[in-house]
């Protein structure tokens, strides 16, 4: 299996030299590139552009942030209340983004972008810290180097790199392929880790049509240029739901292939998920409509939902059903009297039901009203 250390070299030297091999082509919104000084844009590599899907005020963790392109894109949408922080594992990357950081920042008026020394499997461990530690305590011998790994674990408790639930939005631009696949699950789940309930993961990446074989996964070359580590579409999505995640989408796919190798394709694709779908259970007399426009749909919890019918759902459902990407899709019915949380009893989430409509209103609700009036003086 090829070696990080095989990904650091490449990289290391694109930082030096732009090679157009590790990336496809990409349309960004040129408003935001003419303040980004030129250096930066040659030298950046991916397959998708997820800063478009950032938001004013927010707070953005760019992995694998590379030169910073994305970065520096992801600072003019969020503003000066917002916040980007590029973390990447490759001193020759780090060393252009930070060099640029200032010039981005004093052409926008603000500074709101950093860059991070780590890597994105394990975004709790701050290298540049740890580097500063070992040059106090070098490893030497077995016993430092067993200190040295009992080190990286305090370190990543008191000095994380990236703290628990800290962050809006998690982007990435073609870089999760690069990891090994034994640390593909650790690293979904870091990305949950960081993100605060409600957050959520905006990833462009190459996946592959049909599982990449042993033959290529040995090849450094196409290795480190994002081809053999990657997922097919369905283990990619599956990764996040594994991880957690729920309101799982392609935001976009790419028809053409960016690269076919042996009969398999690579194509790029944008992936949203959100972060929040844990927690409690509780009956408060609550249900949603599913409005279409198909026949039924099945839920990250297993939730099986039929148009136009009246489904009872737990509270952590209906607050869900509300919220992105999900709002557009189902009408969320009330009870008339609310059931406080302090008297709302578990509700059993293993089998989907009806509510009946007295549920909601009441068993002895009998009132007559006249027809609704709408601003336009009527209803019809």
């Amino acid at each position: 299996m090829p070696t990080e250390h095989a990904v650091k070299q490449r990289y290391a030297a694109a930082a030096k030299a732009p090679e157009a091999a590790l990336c496809c082509p990409v349309d960004y919104d040129r408003r935001y590139l003419e303040i980004i000084p030129a250096e930066v844009i040659e030298k950046d590599y991916g397959c998708g552009d997820p800063s478009r899907y950032v938001k004013p005020g927010e707070t953005v963790l760019d992995l694998g942030s590379g030169t910073g392109k994305i970065c520096f894109i992801a600072a003019q949408v969020v503003g000066p209340q917002g916040r980007v922080i590029g973390v990447d594992m490759t001193d020759e990357m780090l060393e252009v983004a930070r060099r640029n950081a200032p010039v981005v920042a004093e052409r926008l008026g603000y500074a709101n972008v950093e860059f991070r020394k780590g890597r994105i499997q394990d975004l709790a461990l701050d290298l540049e810290q740890l580097d500063r530690e070992l040059a106090r305590r070098p490893i030497s011998d077995a016993t430092s180097f067993l200190a040295a790994q009992d080190l990286a674990d305090e370190l990543r408790v008191r000095a994380p790199l990236v703290a628990d639930g800290t962050i809006d939005v998690v982007v990435s631009n073609c870089v999760l392929n690069l990891v090994e696949p034994r640390a593909k699950r650790t690293l979904f789940e870091q990305i949950s880790r960081v993100l605060r309930r409600g957050g959520r993961a905006v990833i462009s990446d190459i996946v592959a049509d049909e599982p990449v074989p042993d033959a290529l996964q040995q090849n450094p070359e196409l290795w480190s240029g994002c081809i053999s580590g990657a997922l097919t579409e369905e283990e990619f999505l599956q990764a996040f739901a594994d991880a957690g995640f729920h309101g799982i989408q392609m935001l976009k796919r790419d028809t053409a292939p960016w690269r076919t190798v042996e009969g398999i394709e690579f194509r790029s694709v944008t992936v949203q998920a959100f972060k929040g779908k844990q927690g409690p259970c509780l009956e408060r007399n609550q249900a949603v409509v599913y409005l279409g426009p198909f026949k039924e749909v099945l839920d990250d919890d297993g939730h099986r939902l039929v148009r136009g019918r009246r489904h009872a759902v737990c509270d952590k459902t209906y607050r869900l059903y509300q919220q992105e990407p999900y709002r557009t899709h189902f009408a969320a019915i009330d009870p008339l009297h609310e059931v406080p949380l302090t008297d709302a009893k578990p509700f059993d989430c293993a089998g989907a039901r009806l509510r009946h409509p007295r549920e909601t209103k009441g068993q002895d609700y009998d009132a007559t009203t006249t027809a609704a009036q709408s601003r336009a003086g009527g209803c019809c």
